[in-house]
């Protein structure tokens, strides 16, 4: 989705779901970063930078950029059916918000790959 981000994160045992999210997001925001600023074909480079930094002077937390929301929204999925649920729930987001008419269309997302379809981006564990 462009505004956010919906993961199926497994673990076992340490780290926690939050250190996993606290250093996703971390990784993640620097790489963003160091891809903008390096882009000379970023059409949108300046435009992003400024939000970004915009967002960075509003939150005591960061000292100059921010990317991420500080907060997240982690669901413990305890059950097959909570499993299932949720991954419909995230095949079909982009189907919702009217970007794709089928979730398998969307190079994003891993339904492509439930679908036996090629991969797309990523090399996608299945849930079984």
């Amino acid at each position: 989705m462009s505004s956010h981000i919906h993961l199926i994160i497994g673990r076992n045992g340490e780290p926690t779901i939050e250190a996993i999210i606290r250093d996703f997001k971390k990784f993640t925001a620097i790489e963003i970063l160091k891809s903008i600023q390096g882009s000379p074909e970023e059409s949108r480079k300046d435009f992003l930078l400024h939000h970004f930094s915009q967002a960075g002077a509003r939150n005591p937390n960061n000292s100059t950029f921010q990317i991420w929301q500080q907060h997240n929204h982690p669901i413990e999925l305890n059950s097959n059916d909570k499993i299932s649920r949720c991954l419909n729930y995230i095949h079909q987001n982009p189907v919702v918000a009217g970007i794709v008419c089928s979730a398998e269309e969307y190079v994003y997302s891993s339904a492509s790959n439930y679908a036996g379809l090629p991969e797309k981006l990523i090399e996608v564990l299945l849930i079984k």
